[in-house]
């Protein structure tokens, strides 16, 4: 029987526990969110010598960061080309060269440290799904040749091979990114910037941030941290009235289910290179191994309304889609998660007041943007260089999203109307 379960929490290290705050304490920089932004910004704050705290409202790795599918993917779901045309050439081009150098800049943490994140740099692929989503590839594969980026196309029996299916027929190849236990990955930061120096509380909820003097107070139920700067590192996860950083995205679901482990023969069949895969669709499905040979499918969308079986049915059929030659076999863990999202998947960055920093919608690309943005605040607070942030700050008004949770509820209801498509057979 599958239980609802996020499979991370099976397979992760175990993780180490941290106090709940209880007294009154001042640093340099006090972070609220312990996943990769927040925990990255420590690390990075630590290894420049200014003093840290994190506060997480419940575990290390409860929220997005420790729910996510684990692609280490580089850029935005948006083309380098358009990037260009919503942010103009400059700003554009800059954020391409930052998200195409976060992979590496994930990579090269878990390495320097450490840290076991079962991630594997193989490359991951874009697989188109219909003759649209060829074009697509080649597009994005043509800008980013243009650019220096050492992409492959796939076709043919090299794309069947590499995809594990003959229901592809073009992949797009880009060997900066790959794939990682999220949950492992975050806890495994945590422990880093611990080491280094950084004080983790957990259990801690920010009730309210207020300035007294020349410091700004984060206001816990049983304690306080006053700190020259605020990272607010919350995300989709931001809790409270108190903040209005959640007025700058809207909220969509991700689904994730995996198989029991399948045998080495039938698991050397599906991504056998051991890449991470997303395809084209407009409700994309992905897919990927874990370390004990596991299928995993994910896909946009959440579960309210919807009865049990609704993403199992998709699932089956996604399954006999791509991977037809499985011999029957169980889905064993399902979970569900939120990310923050934009209409033009940009992330948005904010000085919200002087001292007060924060990061949002990361459009489900957190693992690399998170990381990248906890090193680039890092430095930011430390230099005051605001050519640190690869992205121009914006004002809480200029980020704000119009009625963003009708626009959660339509964007719920076009994907719940896709998937059903997808389990009658109506879309293909």
């Amino acid at each position: 029987m599958i239980i609802e379960q996020c499979l991370w929490d099976i397979t992760a290290p175990k993780a180490d526990s941290y106090p709940s705050l209880s007294q009154e304490l001042t640093t340099q920089v006090c972070i609220i969110g312990g996943g990769y932004t927040g925990l990255s910004a420590a690390i990075h704050l630590r290894e420049l010598g200014i003093d840290a705290i994190v506060l997480e409202s419940q575990h290390i790795g409860s929220g997005g960061s420790g729910k996510s599918v684990g692609l280490v993917n580089a850029g935005t779901w948006a083309r380098p080309d358009d990037l260009n045309g919503f942010l103009g050439e400059t700003h554009g081009e800059g954020l391409t060269a930052a998200l195409g150098s976060a992979p590496e800049l994930v990579f090269e943490l878990i390495k320097r440290y450490n840290i076991d994140a079962q991630a594997i740099q193989a490359g991951n692929l874009h697989m188109a799904h219909n003759k649209k989503g060829e074009e697509d590839v080649d597009i994005r594969y043509e800008q980013l040749r243009r650019r220096g980026v050492d992409a492959r196309v796939l076709t043919g029996s090299i794309c069947h091979e590499y995809c594990g299916t003959t229901s592809i027929n073009k992949a797009l190849l880009d060997p900066r990114t790959g794939t990682l236990n999220p949950l492992a990955y975050v806890r495994g930061l945590a422990k880093v910037a611990s080491r280094l120096g950084a004080q983790i509380f957990e259990q801690s909820a920010v009730s309210r941030i207020e300035k007294s003097g020349d410091k700004w107070w984060a206001k816990t139920q049983n304690g306080n941290i006053g700190a020259d700067h605020i990272i607010i590192a919350t995300n989709a996860y931001t809790e409270g009235e108190w903040s209005e950083i959640k007025k700058t995205f809207y909220t969509v679901s991700y689904y994730q289910i995996a198989s029991e482990p399948l045998t080495s023969a039938e698991a050397a069949r599906i991504l056998p290179h051991k890449n991470g895969a997303w395809d084209t669709r407009l409700a994309l499905s992905s897919f990927r191994r874990d370390k004990d040979d596991r299928l995993l499918l994910g896909t946009v969308g959440g579960a309210a309304g919807k009865p049990k079986c609704f993403y199992q049915s998709w699932a089956n059929q996604v399954q006999k889609s791509y991977y037809p030659y499985l011999p029957k076999f169980d889905w064993q863990y399902e979970w569900f998660g939120n990310f923050g999202f934009t209409q033009d998947h940009i992330f948005r960055v904010l000085e919200p007041d002087e001292g007060i920093l924060t990061a949002t919608a990361y459009n489900g690309r957190g693992i690399t943007t998170g990381t990248m943005m906890g090193k680039c605040f890092a430095d930011y607070i430390a230099t005051g260089d605001k050519s640190r942030i690869p992205l121009p700050f914006k004002s809480l008004n200029e980020a704000k999203v119009s009625f963003p949770n009708l626009k959660s509820g339509f964007t719920e209801l076009g994907l719940t109307l896709y998937h059903l498509g997808q389990c009658l057979r109506i879309i293909r």
